[in-house]
């Protein structure tokens, strides 16, 4: 019998609470799991952080056989399959890792019906012997994660990757469902055609991160923002990324100076070291790690709440790529770059040394000049990313610097004509640092050397920093008045645009300088309320190492921070409180449930900082009984009715407390009450039940009865 559209919807959503504790899809995640359910092939592009494992870890649930998954990065597999397990998810991974005893071992898995997602490497998932076995398998979706590396046209191109056609077409009747988080529309038709899919829909979630807060600064006094920023980030998860493993290992250094938990990153560590660092910043015992930007870490790490960038990133798909570690459950995070010149020549070199033919080296150089752009915008820079992955929009996002801080302009001719003479005299000759010194008349001895300190525009600048030139001269570059000539050392020449700009006859417009201030933000003191969530926070986070550490597992596969903080906002103290956030399904619920309303409970009672927590006074009236009070002397010893006493007890008893409400009605009384509930028509008002019962009985202990009765229909 074929499920209807709303049956089927109804299915997944049921599906998506009692395994995953989430109470409904994000962006497109149903409408890409239907599509894939119903055979078809299908491009999700999504956002890092937006949901993309969802859309084929959901469907691998609802068949019969085994979903496929193939990802390129060890660590991040062996995180997920770790993440699955804690919900109960038969996950198994195949890598270079393994032991030949634990390849068996996945295997005996798969053969016995246990496994429903199985990760593999490209490497392995294109071995003929890999091949030939699963084609005699119930193959269910074939899930290619960074897809984008496929492509040549990508930021991450991999030969292997091009040679899953080999798996595909042994399982020629299976879905196939790649998936990336950054295509632009060259490297989206490059996928499709490299996979061969089949008449495949490509899904483009929103690009846009807005949890992600986007600040960009010039790389002058760097390390200076660097601590200072850290600190306003006092004890959170954070990447840097570095552009050569030697800066990496240098300020790690630094950083430990300074007295933080840091540790450098990179391809020449060897496999044990990798792992072992990775282990502690799973694990939280390191704040940071520095990371070389060409070396993926493969971390699925949901509290990394920052990433900087201390050199520019290659291409806009890297950045976006990179600082989608960041605030991977949805919590705010921030993102951190510094530019300047010397990474974009540093670019140029690699690009141009390359073996790689003319059309390739072309589009690399295109993409360098759109990051640079991109460092220099003067409009909102989440709509500059958006419109490069063809999302088109001009409304203000409001969550970079840009538009949180907007730069204060001027008219810049002057400025400009000053830059523009200065290059003219001296023979179109100078490169921007040496134009800079003359301007500003350091004094440097080439200056003299090569009589560039008898130049009638020397000097005409030193009322402005070397910064503050930097930042004009940048712009005037990027407003086509000025060009640099990469092919003769980076000298800095006239333009067609330059003798309008001379002439007066443009009206040239600058931006001052964003206050690195800005990135420094004055945190005020917590009010009571919110030291007391955050109090209780770090109360379940330190519950949570423990449990972790027992588990031997990351903290955030017990419960993510996103969870924390909700329980912590909400302070569920019953499990039927807790199943409303969003988050826990029922193995975790079964699993951490009584744990967690422990802590809450005892913190709530033991905390000082609110006078009226709700559910606190219940607590206490809970906690007497349990201490062998009777409910009377409870309502003496909190001054309070025994009808309040009782409505405490009633109210815990209907969310799942343990507690015996039968030993306070007795046999005559419990049988009144029934009667009257009957005679009532079923009602559970007290006030409606009491008009049939014949004798004077308390309200409370109607309360009692029905809330009896009513449990024991729930049965």
């Amino acid at each position: 019998m074929q499920t209807s559209k709303q049956e089927l919807d109804q299915q997944l959503t049921e599906k998506l609470k009692s395994v995953f504790g989430f109470d409904s899809f994000r962006g497109n995640q149903l409408e890409i799991i239907k599509h894939t359910l119903h055979g078809h092939d299908g491009l999700v592009i999504m956002p890092t952080g937006g949901g993309k494992s969802m859309c084929y870890q959901l469907p691998a649930l609802m068949g019969q056989g085994l979903t496929i998954v193939v990802s390129p990065l060890i660590a991040l597999m062996t995180d997920q399959v770790t993440n699955l397990r804690s919900y109960n998810i038969g996950a198994n991974y195949i890598n270079s890792t393994l032991s030949n005893a634990q390849k068996r071992e996945v295997f005996q898995s798969i053969e016995n019906g246990k496994t429903k997602l199985l990760y593999i490497s490209p490497e392995k998932a294109v071995m003929p012997r890999f091949i030939q076995y699963i084609q005699t398998k119930q193959v269910d979706l074939v899930a290619i994660d960074e897809a984008h590396c496929v492509s040549i046209w990508g930021n991450d191109f991999r030969p292997v990757y091009t040679q899953l056609i080999s798996l595909l077409q042994a399982l020629p009747a299976i879905p196939v469902m790649a998936l990336t988080a950054t295509a632009d529309r060259a490297t989206q038709v490059d996928i499709c055609q490299k996979l061969k899919m089949k008449t495949p829909r490509i899904f483009i979630s929103s690009f846009e991160r807005k949890n992600i807060h986007i600040l960009v600064r010039p790389a002058q006094g760097r390390l200076q923002q660097v601590l200072a920023f850290i600190k306003q980030h006092r004890g959170q998860a954070g990447i840097i990324y570095c552009l050569s493993r030697k800066s990496t290992e240098e300020l790690a250094l630094k950083l430990r100076n300074a007295g933080l938990r840091a540790a450098h990153y990179h391809a020449e560590l060897s496999s044990s070291e990798r792992e072992k660092i990775q282990h502690a910043f799973q694990r939280d015992e390191l704040q940071i790690v520095c990371a070389t930007i060409a070396f993926g870490m493969g971390i699925d790490k949901s509290n990394i709440r920052w990433v900087i960038h201390y050199n520019l990133p290659k291409n806009i798909e890297s950045y976006y790529q990179e600082i989608g570690r960041a605030g991977r459950d949805g919590s705010p995070a921030e993102a951190l770059l510094f530019y300047n010149f010397h990474d974009i020549s540093i670019f140029r070199r690699f690009i141009d040394e390359s073996e790689a033919d003319s059309d390739f080296k072309n589009v690399q150089h295109q993409k360098l000049d759109r990051i640079w752009e991109f460092t220099q915008a003067t409009n909102c820079r989440t709509n500059l990313i958006l419109n490069y992955f063809g999302e088109y929009r001009d409304k203000p996002c409001m969550h970079c610097d840009i538009c949180t801080h907007p730069p204060q302009g001027f008219n810049g001719n002057t400025l400009t004509q000053k830059a523009l003479k200065t290059c003219i005299e001296a023979g179109q000759n100078l490169t921007l640092p040496m134009l800079i010194d003359v301007l500003r008349a350091s004094g440097r001895k080439e200056i003299y050397s090569e009589n560039l300190h008898k130049l009638s525009n020397y000097g005409s600048g030193r009322e402005l920093s070397r910064n503050d030139w930097i930042h004009y001269l940048t712009q005037m570059i990027n407003q086509g008045f000025i060009m640099i000539d990469y092919t003769k050392h980076s000298i800095l020449k006239c333009t067609t645009l330059s003798q309008d700009a001379l002439d007066g006859k443009l009206n040239i417009k600058l931006t001052k300088p964003i206050d690195p201030k800005f990135i420094i933000r004055e945190v005020k003191p917590p009010g009571k309320n919110e030291e007391f969530n955050n109090n209780l926070l770090n109360d379940l986070k330190k519950w949570r190492r423990e449990q972790a550490a027992e588990e031997n597992v990351p903290a955030y596969i017990v419960l993510t921070d996103r969870v924390l903080k909700e329980i912590a906002t909400r302070r569920p103290t019953t499990l039927l409180d807790l199943i409303n956030i969003s988050g826990i399904g029922d193995h975790k619920l079964e699993k951490y449930g009584k744990a967690i309303i422990k802590n809450i409970q005892e913190f709530i009672q033991h905390q000082e900082i609110l006078k009226n927590v709700k559910g606190q006074s219940s607590l206490e009236s809970f906690y007497l009984l349990k201490e062998g009070y009777h409910p009377k002397d409870i309502a003496q010893i909190k001054g309070i009715k025994l009808d309040r006493v009782f409505d405490h007890l009633i109210d815990l008893y209907k969310k799942g407390e343990d507690i015996d409400l039968q030993q306070f009605i007795s046999e005559p009384i419990m049988h009144e009450v029934v009667e009257g509930w009957r005679f009532s028509g079923g009602s559970f008002d007290p006030a409606v039940v009491a008009e049939f019962i014949q004798s004077p009985v308390p309200m409370h202990q109607i309360k009692i009865v029905l809330s009896i009765i009513r449990k024991q229909k729930s049965f």
